[in-house]
């Protein structure tokens, strides 16, 4: 396989549907296990043993050059929901041709932060609005690859729900 991705090319951020026209970039959040350290006979030391399924706090950040009305409404304290759709260059370099990859990232986040930035002649104003997110879903090039729902119950990452067993446990299924 000689696929080489090389770049995104551009991206859209819906808001139920709508789209919000202005960000300069977003930094999608980290995915960092809760663990707990593991320690006593039988270990050679300590390991950081990761909660199966559970995660800590994913923030979203969404950058924009000006103050514009969109970080009003996502400053609102309720949940959002948030659709990234963006194409990636990927060379194909047995063929020798630039393919296109859909890449979608489905989010839900309440407002953490609102930035509104800063006032300085000839400059972005840096605004930018924070969010906690408690779902996410990435799709690339129409496979579901990471879903994390975590009021759900739900972690299921490369095709594999980690937390199945869990929710059958508890009753939940």
């Amino acid at each position: 396989m000689n696929q080489v991705p090389e770049k995104l090319i551009s991206y859209r951020v819906y808001r139920d549907g709508v789209d919000l026209v202005g960000t300069a970039d977003v930094q999608l959040p980290d995915l960092e296990a809760m663990t707990e350290t593991i320690k006593g006979a039988g270990i050679a030391g300590e390991v950081d043993s990761p909660v199966l399924g559970h995660y800590g706090s994913m923030t979203l950040v969404l950058n924009w050059r000006t103050l514009v009305k969109p970080i009003a409404f996502l400053s609102r304290q309720e949940v959002h929901a948030l659709d990234l759709r963006g194409a990636v260059q990927v060379m194909d370099a047995a063929a020798g041709v630039y393919k296109v990859v859909p890449i979608r990232v489905a989010i839900r986040a309440t407002p953490k932060k609102t930035s509104l930035g800063k006032f300085d002649v000839g400059a972005p104003m840096e605004s930018s609005n924070e969010l906690e997110v408690s779902y996410i879903k990435v799709s690339i090039d129409g496979a579901d690859v990471i879903e994390i729902d975590k009021y759900n119950y739900i972690a299921k990452i490369d095709g594999v729900d980690v937390l199945a067993d869990v929710r059958s446990a508890l009753g939940l299924v």
